[in-house]
C-alpha cells in the first residue's frame, strides 16, 4: 500500500552538489524538499557535517534514541560518487544514539547514496514514528518519492537480489540500492544499517554497514525497514566537477601509488583487511580473551595469507564503488551456514573484516568458519559486529571470574574458544530472549548494572564492588564498545580513543600503526600533535564523502622526504587536487582543517548539550591503559619489568609481581591524564575538556544559542 508520496523536479548535480535535503516525517507521512543555504554549505561541507547540522537542528537536550524528533541522518559528502577518483562510494548515517545518548555517526560505502546524489539529494532527514512498518521509496526515473508498506519478508542480506529485481524495472540492477535493518536491530541498541547493492561482477547483492553507535536501531525505532532508491541516470563525472581533467589526473596517480605500494606492504587488494590480523599479533595488538592479551600462537591459522590462499579465491575486481582500484571488500563466495535459523543454506560471505574477525580472537576463538558464520549473521541480524562481540567477550570474562552463573545465562557455559556457545549466544542476543541476551542487547554500559545487581547478593558483596571489578575489564567509554585494538603499549591510540567524541571507534584517531608499529611518534609532544592533527583530517574524509584507505593505509614513497612523514603529504595532494578540481577554488589543507574543526566543534557542542563533553566523559578503562589482573601482567613479565626501570624510572627490585603493576597503572593513569591536559589545550580546550570563549570566537560560533551551551557545561563541570 502507498501512504504517501510526492513528485519532483530533480535538481542537477553541480561541482559536487544538488543544494537539496530530503526530509521524511513518518509520524505525518509529510515529504518535504528544501533547499540547503549557502551558509550551511561553506560551514559544514556535507557528509558528517551535514548529519551533526540536521541533527543539531531537529533535536533538544532532551532527545532520546527513540524520541519521535530523533533524526536519523545520511548524507555523502560533495566528492561522493565520482568516479574519476579513488574511494568515493561512502556516506554517513548519523543520530541520537542508544548507546552513547548522544551524536553517534557511521561511514559506510556501496552504491546507495551516489546513486541518492544522482536522484538529487546531498541529505535525507528521517524524523518522526510510523505505525505499521514502511519504506521510503526514491524513484528518479519517476521522479517520485513515496512512503509504501515494507517488504513482506524481512529482506536484510537473505532476498536481496529479489527485491532488487523487482523494483529494477528495465533498468540495471546495479541502478538500484537500498538501506535496511533487520531483526537484531529491532532487539537491540547496537543494530546497524546495511548498505545493499548489485555487484555486477560478483552477479549477486552485497553490503556494507554502518555500524556503530546503533543507526539500525533508530532506523527500527521509526517504524521503518529502510530506504531504496532507483536511478538510471549515468553516473560518469555526474558531479560536473569545475575541472575534469584536474581529477582525472590526480585520481591517475593515486591509482598508480596504490598499484605500486599495496602489494609490498599491506596487500588490501588481495587480503582486504583480515591482513592486519598478522600484522597486529605480531606486535602485541591483537584482543584476545576480552583485550587481556595482544597475541596468540593459534592467530596463525587465521592469517590474512590463509584469507587470500583459500576464502578470498576469486580474481575480482572488487572495489566498493566504480573508480577504486584499492579493491579491499573481499568476500567468500560459498560457506554453508551450520547454525542459526539458516542453518544448510549455502551463502556468500562479505568479508570479514579484521574488526569483525578480531571479534572471534577475542573471545580465544581462531577458526575461520566462526568468523564466516558470525559475519553473515551479524549482517542478517544487522548487527554492529564490533559491539555485539565485544559485549560477548565481556560477558565471557565476567562468566571466567565467577560474576555471571550458568543461571544467569540460561545454561551456556561462556568458555574461552567455545564456538557453539558463541553462536548460540549471538542467536539469542540478535532474537532479544529475555534475560541475559535482553541485557546484553543494550551494550556493555548497561550490561556491567545488570550484571552487577545479580552477582552482588549471590557473592555477599556490596554492588558497588562488583561494579567496580566489571568496569576494571568492561571496554567502553561514552557508551561504546571499543574497536578491535590492543592500546596498552599505545599512549597515542589511548587517546585516540578516549578524546574520541563519539566513543573508542578507529575512524577517528587510528595511531596505532604510527604509533606503536612504526614508531612514528616517539616524544610526547609528537603524539599530542598527533591527537590534535588526525582527527581533524579523519573528519575531513567523513564530510567530504570519502574512504580514507588509501590515504591512511598505503603510504605514498614521497612521504619518506617530508618532515611528518605519517601524514602522508604527497597523497594529501591529490585530494586537494579533487577538492580544486571540483570547486573550482584554491583551498589549501589548512582550510580543509579548518571545514573540519567546525563540524568537529558543533559535535562536540552536540555532546554537550545532551549533559557530556566533559574530561570525566573522555576516561577509559583501565585495562586499556595496563594490565589490571596478575595473568596480564606475568603474560609480558619482562617486558612490563623493562618498561618500569627505563621508561616510567621505576626501580620494581624488591617488589612483588601485584605492586609492580600497580606500579605500572599508576603511571599509565598520570601519562594519560598529562596527555588529556596538553591535547586540550592544542584543541582550544580548557582543563575541562570545554572549548575555550576564544576558539568559540575563532570558528564563529560565539553566538548565544552555543554559548549557552558552553556555560551549562562549564556549571555541570565545577
Amino acid at each position: 500500500m502507498k501512504y504517501a508520496s510526492a513528485q519532483y523536479n530533480r535538481a542537477e548535480l553541480e561541482r559536487g552538489y544538488t543544494d537539496r535535503v530530503l526530509h521524511i516525517n513518518l509520524s505525518t507521512y509529510a515529504i518535504a524538499i528544501e533547499s540547503i543555504p549557502e551558509e550551511v554549505k561553506q560551514t559544514y561541507v556535507g557528509g558528517r557535517g551535514y548529519c551533526l547540522k540536521l541533527v543539531y537542528d531537529g533535536t533538544t537536550a532532551a532527545t532520546s534514541y527513540d524520541s519521535p524528533e530523533n533524526v536519523l541522518a545520511l548524507s555523502g559528502g560533495p566528492f561522493c560518487g565520482e568516479t574519476g577518483f579513488v574511494g568515493t562510494g561512502k556516506f554517513i548515517a548519523g543520530t541520537i544514539s542508544p548507546l552513547t545518548n548522544t551524536f553517534c555517526d557511521s561511514n559506510v560505502g556501496g552504491h546507495f547514496f551516489p546513486l541518492v546524489k544522482l536522484s538529487g539529494f546531498d541529505a535525507i532527514a528521517i524524523t518522526g514514528k510510523s505505525p505499521r512498518r514502511v519504506m521510503v521509496v526514491i524513484d528518479a526515473d519517476a521522479s517520485e518519492i513515496s512512503i509504501v508498506d515494507a517488504p513482506d519478508a524481512d529482506v536484510t542480506i537473505n532476498g536481496a537480489e529479489e527485491l532488487i529485481e523487482h523494483w529494477r524495472g528495465e533498468g540495471k540492477p546495479t541502478n538500484v540500492a537500498f538501506v535496511t535493518a533487520g531483526m537484531g536491530a529491532q532487539n537491540t541498541w547496537f543494530g546497524c544499517l546495511n548498505s545493499v547493492y548489485y555487484d555486477n561482477r560478483r552477479h549477486r547483492c552485497r553490503s556494507k554497514q554502518a555500524g556503530r553507535g546503533g543507526t539500525g536501531s533508530v532506523l527500527c525505532t521509526k517504524g521503518m525497514w529502510g530506504i531504496l532508491v532507483k536511478c538510471n541516470i549515468s553516473r560518469g563525472h555526474a558531479n560536473h566537477p569545475a575541472n575534469h581533467d584536474r581529477i582525472q589526473e590526480a585520481g591517475h596517480k593515486l591509482r598508480e601509488v596504490i598499484k605500486t605500494v599495496d602489494p609490498q606492504s599491506m596487500r588490501l587488494n588481495n587480503q582486504g583487511t583480515t591482513s592486519l590480523i598478522d600484522m597486529m599479533n605480531s606486535n602485541e595488538l591483537l584482543p584476545v580473551n576480552n583485550f587481556q592479551f595482544g597475541s596468540h600462537e593459534r592467530a596463525k591459522n587465521v592469517s590474512g595469507k590463509i584469507f587470500e590462499k583459500e576464502v578470498f579465491k576469486q580474481n575480482i575486481p572488487d572495489g566498493c564503488y566504480p573508480g577504486c582500484t584499492l579493491s579491499c571488500t573481499k568476500g567468500c563466495e560459498s560457506y554453508v551456514l551450520k547454525t542459526g535459523p539458516f542453518a544448510g543454506m549455502q551463502v556468500a560471505v562479505d568479508g570479514p573484516e579484521y574488526e569483525t574477525a578480531a571479534t572471534a580472537t577475542n573471545l580465544g576463538i581462531f577458526e575461520i568458519d566462526y568468523m564466516l558464520e558470525y559475519s553473515w549473521y551479524c549482517d542478517q541480524y544487522s548487527l554492529d559486529t564490533i559491539s555485539a562481540g565485544v559485549t560477548m567477550s565481556f560477558l565471557f570474562e565476567a562468566f571466567e571470574r565467577n560474576l555471571l552463573t550458568e543461571e544467569d545465562t540460561a545454561g551456556l557455559r561462556l568458555l574461552w574458544g567455545d564456538v557453539r556457545v558463541a553462536l548460540e549466544l549471538l542467536h539469542r542476543i540478535a532474537a532479544g530472549k529475555p534475560g541475559l541476551p535482553k541485557a546484553a542487547g543494550y551494550g556493555v554500559r548497561s550490561l556491567k548494572e545488570w550484571i552487577a545487581d545479580r552477582a552482588a547478593s549471590r557473592l555477599k558483596r556490596t554492588r558497588e564492588s562488583v561494579l567496580a571489578e566489571l568496569s576494571l575489564f568492561a571496554m567502553e567509554t561514552k557508551g561504546l564498545e571499543f574497536s578491535m585494538y590492543i592500546t596498552k603499549e599505545s599512549l597515542a591510540q589511548q587517546g585516540g580513543y578516549g578524546f574520541a567524541l563519539k566513543g573508542p571507534q578507529h575512524d577517528e584517531s587510528w595511531l596505532i600503526a604510527i604509533d606503536q608499529l612504526r614508531k612514528e611518534l616517539p616524544t610526547f609532544e609528537d603524539k599530542a600533535e598527533a591527537l590534535l592533527w588526525f582527527p581533524l583530517f579523519r573528519t575531513w574524509f567523513n564530510i567530504a564523502g570519502l574512504c580514507k584507505l588509501p590515504w591512511i593505509d598505503v603510504r605514498n614513497p614521497k612521504a619518506k622526504d617530508t618532515p611528518f612523514p605519517a601524514k602522508n603529504l604527497p597523497t594529501v595532494d591529490y585530494y586537494l587536487e579533487l577538492v580544486n578540481g571540483t570547486f573550482g577554488t584554491n583551498k589549501t589543507l589548512e582550510d580543509l582543517l579548518l571545514e573540519s574543526e567546525r563540524s568537529y566543534l558543533l559535535q562536540k557542542l552536540i555532546n554537550l548539550r545532551q549533559g557530556y563533553g566533559t574530561r570525566e566523559y573522555d576516561s577509559i578503562p583501565l585495562r586499556a591503559m595496563a594490565p589490571v589482573f596478575i595473568s596480564e601482567y606475568l603474560s609480558r613479565k619482562d617486558y612490563y619489568d623493562a618498561y618500569l626501570r627505563e621508561s616510567a624510572k621505576i626501580s620494581p627490585d624488591g617488589t612483588s609481581h601485584e605492586e609492580r603493576m600497580v606500579l605500572l597503572q599508576n603511571f599509565r593513569r598520570s601519562q594519560y591524564e598529562t596527555l588529556a591536559d596538553v591535547v586540550y589545550r592544542k584543541k582550544g580546550y580548557d582543563e575541562r575538556g570545554i572549548p575555550t570563549d576564544t576558539t568559540m570566537k575563532r570558528l564563529g560560533f560565539d553566538k548565544p544559542e552555543f554559548m549557552a551551551i558552553i556555560r551549562d557545561g562549564r556549571k555541570r563541570a565545577g
